[in-house]
């Protein structure tokens, strides 16, 4: 079958490699479709630890082709989406719930074969139902509308809150959605490209910043922005320097901050921690997707997630390395693999 490996840092291609075979609880599947993310830049560039070689892609959908001996309430022609996070269930973390912080986390598409190739085996546990009628690309915004879940479930928002979203990638966008059908009354959300605003606003952000043309401390937080004195939350979701010490200056006094986007390893940001002490900031970080995956297999099949508006283009397994190995273009939002394609 055909696969997009990561051979080792700075190095990807498409390769021919054996179609994988389903253990007694696993279950093999046919991809349909697998998002590009940024982690996946990331990973190639060394900036995320991964275990190369390997197949990248880890926000996957497709159809149950063979399952293992040991396999129930699964079953060949189901299509499903999978959680890429595998933890141990033994380490002290996963024994208090915390399973996102496994002491022995592995993630297909990052330290084990993932959904960039024909087919992906994954164990069972991993493997969640979606409907028979459900568009593969809308399955696999599975994983990261997952993570941006369990951001927003750190976060605490209530009915009538105001919120700001750093960010206008899928992240950002998907956040904008979660946020307001959590009843946040005040969603403003602030990124340089105008297509990206224009689409917040359609999807439900009540205020957008161009932060290229105007301070965003001052247009938002300042005594003549939107909401003086500042917001209740912060959610990070651009991963960039700029924005994480954005997020502490917008955020009211008792605010909370969550950061979301993933930023380089070793990458500094620089903040005064009197501000936080005596402003009394909560400033949490939200990694993957602890028990939330189901919730947002569920969210993403009843139609409650705009979806379609996200993708920005949809490229076969021959153009995958490409993608990964370039910046999103200008106003780009999400670019599907779909093995079908080509």
């Amino acid at each position: 079958m055909r696969a997009v490996r990561l051979e080792a840092v700075g190095s990807i291609a498409l390769r021919e490699v054996d179609k994988p075979v389903a253990g007694p609880q696993d279950v093999l599947v046919r991809i349909e479709a697998c998002g590009v993310c940024g982690t996946d830049r990331h990973l190639l560039h060394g900036e995320f630890p991964s275990s190369p070689p390997v197949t990248l892609g880890h926000e996957f959908c497709g159809i149950v082709e063979a399952v293992g001996e040991a396999v129930s309430g699964i079953a060949v022609g189901d299509r499903v989406t999978g959680d890429p996070n595998i933890s141990c269930g033994r380490c002290s973390h996963c024994r208090a719930g915390r399973v996102n912080l496994c002491s022995n986390l592995r993630a297909i598409g990052i330290h084990r074969d993932g959904g960039f190739a024909d087919y992906v085996v994954m164990p069972q546990s991993q493997a969640f139902l979606l409907p028979a009628n459900l568009k593969p690309t809308h399955g696999a915004f599975c994983e990261p509308l997952a993570c941006c879940l369990h951001a927003v479930d750190l976060a605490g928002i209530r009915p009538g809150a105001s919120v700001v979203v750093l960010g206008g990638g899928v992240i950002g966008l998907l956040t904008v959605q979660l946020v307001r059908l959590a009843g946040a009354s005040t969603i403003i959300l602030s990124t340089r490209q105008a297509s990206r605003r224009v689409l917040a606003e359609e999807l439900g952000a009540t205020a957008t910043v161009d932060p290229s043309t105007v301070d965003p401390i001052e247009a938002i937080a300042g005594p003549a922005g939107l909401v003086p004195g500042g917001v209740d939350v912060v959610l990070e979701c651009a991963g960039v320097p700029d924005t994480v010490e954005q997020s502490m200056r917008l955020a009211k006094s008792g605010g909370t901050v969550v950061i979301v986007g993933v930023m380089p390893q070793g990458m500094k940001v620089p903040f005064e921690p009197f501000d936080l002490l005596f402003r009394e900031l909560k400033v949490l970080g939200s990694f993957i997707n602890p028990f939330t995956h189901r919730r947002a297999a569920d969210l993403v099949a009843s139609g409650a997630i705009e979806i379609d508006k996200l993708v920005s283009r949809q490229v076969g397994l021959e153009e995958a390395p490409s993608v990964i190995a370039n910046p999103a273009a200008p106003g780009e939002v999400k670019v599907l693999v779909v093995p079908g394609i080509g």
